[in-house]
């Protein structure tokens, strides 16, 4: 047998961050929206645990046991006494290191796929809680949808969405750290009195209805100062999606992948055109959201 799980992409339409904790993390208001870009993760029975990965930049994408995929598997095996032999492939089309939580996709993808190979019968509420143990954006690669991240954006509540929203996301030339935009953030902040996160109800009322308009008036990053200050070529990829048309333009997450909100289908295809055609950015993608989260997609006979 082999089982294969859909794992979509993220874009955060808020992130709002708080002041470093004593653990190290930060309190996050985060509103994650999931969106038509997807991984693919297929495990089959192995001799031993071993992760291969195609797509782009594949060749980034670590194949040890830190690999969220590998470190999902035996997460699972260790609480069925299991033992975590098995191949996990990965079938990248989320950009890696781009902000929008493609090696957490892949954790969860891997993860809801072992329970399927072996018949674990994990429950939804254990599979969030190793999804949480794994890292912050991890839980909520499994539900997809639209949700409210708190704490360290792993305590989901999921959120109404009243339309489809067009996206366009601009791929950067290299990636950037989460750890290393978070640090910067910590920097830029030093000795202010940062607030503590909230979620913006106008944002939330905005997804809810549907409006573009009102979504857009909304948005908001708070690693973004942090992501342009470490990557300041950004902001001219962002100033040429504004300027063909799009209603919001902001770096996805940490970044460097910059997200773009469009009117509707003919505007998103202008907007990318146009970021196609300006030399900011590295390659170009339009899609729509929400998105289903993990999803079993089916298994097929060894």
């Amino acid at each position: 047998m082999s089982v294969t799980v859909r794992v979509p992409a993220k874009v955060n339409v808020q992130l709002a961050v708080g002041a470093a904790r004593p653990d190290g993390f930060h309190d996050l208001a985060n509103v994650f929206l999931a969106v038509g870009l997807y991984d693919e993760v297929t495990v089959t029975p192995a001799e031993e645990l071993r992760v291969t990965c195609e797509g782009a930049d594949a060749d980034q994408v670590p194949l040890d046991r830190t690999n969220l995929a590998a470190r999902a598997a035996l997460a699972l095996a260790e609480r069925r006494g299991i033992e975590p032999a098995v191949h996990i492939h990965i079938a990248k089309d989320i950009p890696v290191a781009g902000g929008m939580a493609g090696g957490s996709a892949d954790g969860a993808g891997a993860l809801l796929a072992c329970d399927a190979l072996w018949n674990a019968g994990a429950s939804r509420a254990e599979l969030l809680a190793i999804c949480a143990e794994l890292g912050s954006d991890v839980p909520f690669s499994l539900v997809g949808g639209a949700a409210l991240g708190t704490g360290r954006g792993e305590q989901l509540t999921a959120l109404e969405v009243g339309g489809t929203f067009h996206w366009v996301f601009a791929m950067a030339g290299r990636g950037l750290s989460t750890p290393a935009v978070f640090r910067e953030f910590d920097r830029l902040t030093a000795g202010l009195d940062v607030p503590e996160p909230v979620a913006s109800q106008e944002l939330l009322d905005a997804l809810a209805k549907g409006d573009a308009d009102a979504l857009a008036a909304a948005v908001s990053n708070d690693l973004q100062p942090a992501a342009l200050s470490l990557f300041p070529e950004l902001a001219d990829t962002l100033a040429t999606g504004r300027a063909a048309g799009a209603l919001a333009a902001l770096v996805s997450g940490s970044g460097p992948t910059t997200a773009f909100l469009a009117r509707d289908a003919r505007s998103a295809v202008k907007v990318a055109e146009a970021l196609e055609a300006s030399g900011t950015c590295r390659t170009v993608r339009t899609t729509t959201a929400p998105a289903p989260g993990a999803t079993v997609l089916g298994g097929t006979p060894a």
